[in-house]
């Protein structure tokens, strides 16, 4: 079989998954003449959850294309707020991302969590049966094909994580709506309703509150309210910031 040679140039947006040396212009890349650009794109090491247009010789082209000899392929990242059609927008997190999921319920935002490490093809099988957008910072979770749709998380910081996320999919938040801790949905309490969870200085001081309809987890304006305030605040202001 005969290599096919093609000049690949990848966006400087992912630059992070590409060895240094394919990092500055169109590089010269041999091919079996037989795999799809998807193949040879993922071959790099470049999730396709990461990629957008695909622009061979000036024209776009689908993942699937088979490129031919000397043909200069540009790889762009995915065009952001991303639109994920054929469902309502729901996250799924991996084990090692808990923090950023009690971020994105805390904001109202529908986010599974598999809090233990039930490996990448139960994952895999969960994102396409729920249809929910998997984000993962496992490379190899993210090639699954059974996967309903898939997102990187590029930073190891939860701040940069959110925001990261939020300007991706730009999902609708509607905060102190959801349980942070199962990701049901909240509604409000009377206190005699939650007087089982609430220690003797907690039942004196607070009126408030709100139970989750499915764990039955009682909430009320506590000691952390005002960092978690915090980040409601944040995104929200960095919401309207981005839209206008």
């Amino acid at each position: 079989m005969n290599a096919t040679e093609i000049h690949v140039e990848v966006d400087p947006a992912l630059h992070l998954f590409v060895p240094a040396a394919r990092r500055h212009g169109a590089t010269a890349l041999a091919t079996d003449g037989v795999s799809t650009l998807g193949h040879v794109i993922e071959s790099l090491g470049i999730p396709l959850t990461e990629v957008g247009a695909l622009i061979v010789d000036g024209r776009p082209v689908l993942p699937g294309h088979v490129p031919g000899a000397a043909e200069r392929v540009v790889v762009r990242p995915v065009e952001r707020p991303q639109r994920v059609p054929g469902a309502p927008l729901r996250f799924l997190l991996d084990v090692h991302l808990g923090t950023l999921a009690r971020r994105l319920r805390l904001l109202g935002v529908d986010t599974a969590y598999e809090s233990t490490d039930i490996g990448d093809p139960a994952l895999a099988a969960r994102s396409a049966a729920e249809k929910r957008v998997m984000l993962s910072r496992d490379r190899g979770l993210l090639r699954r094909r059974e996967l309903w749709a898939g997102a990187f998380v590029y930073s190891t910081r939860p701040d940069d994580q959110l925001d990261d996320i939020l300007d991706r999919f730009d999902p609708g938040l509607r905060p102190w709506t959801r349980c942070t801790a199962c990701n049901g949905l909240l509604r409000e309490a009377a206190k005699d309703e939650v007087a089982d969870q609430l220690k003797g200085g907690t039942r004196r001081t607070y009126d408030v509150f709100a139970q989750c309809a499915e764990c039955g987890r009682a909430y009320w304006k506590g000691a952390h309210h005002d960092q978690l305030e915090a980040i409601v605040e944040r995104a929200l202001n960095r919401r309207g910031a981005v839209r206008s």
